[in-house]
């Protein structure tokens, strides 16, 4: 058994929740989110039509791939609070196992005090974007199963 045992998305999810809520401001948990997003960065070449999420208001790209067996996420949005928090849902399911992607939601919104701060029309872009991340998963799962 190896010694480097995988942390599972869930615990990942827990110690993320716990890290951001060590800022006692949401305002402020806010506001790191989007200077954390500059190192989450998609080429333009890989801004194209079909990365585009369906469901946002502001534009999303997202990409995923299957790395070694685990997820990988990119994304782009052309606003800045946008990236930071889709940055921040890549960062949480990248190095998941596409099972894990697909079974576990993210709470962050909720335990991090964001749905009080959110408009209705960015939480339904943060599920339209959760929704492309779970269909990038089941396609890699679906093919990494047929290898």
């Amino acid at each position: 058994m190896s010694t480097a045992a995988h942390v599972s998305l869930s615990a990942r999810q827990e110690s993320l929740i716990a890290d951001l809520n060590l800022i006692p401001d949401p305002h402020e948990r806010l506001s790191v989110l989007v200077c954390r997003a500059g190192s989450n960065r998609l080429p333009d070449a890989l801004k194209t039509d079909d990365a585009l999420v369906k469901g946002c208001v502001s534009r999303v790209w997202l990409r995923g791939e299957l790395d070694g067996g685990r997820c990988r996420f990119r994304c782009e949005a052309d606003s800045p609070l946008v990236k930071g928090l889709v940055a921040l849902l890549c960062e949480l399911y990248s190095g998941a196992l596409p099972d894990e992607v697909i079974a576990v939601e993210p709470e962050v919104w909720l335990r991090c005090g964001f749905m009080r701060l959110l408009s209705p029309t960015r939480l339904n872009g943060l599920s339209a974007v959760r929704n492309r991340i779970r269909e990038l998963a089941t396609a890699m799962s679906e093919g990494a199963s047929a290898e």
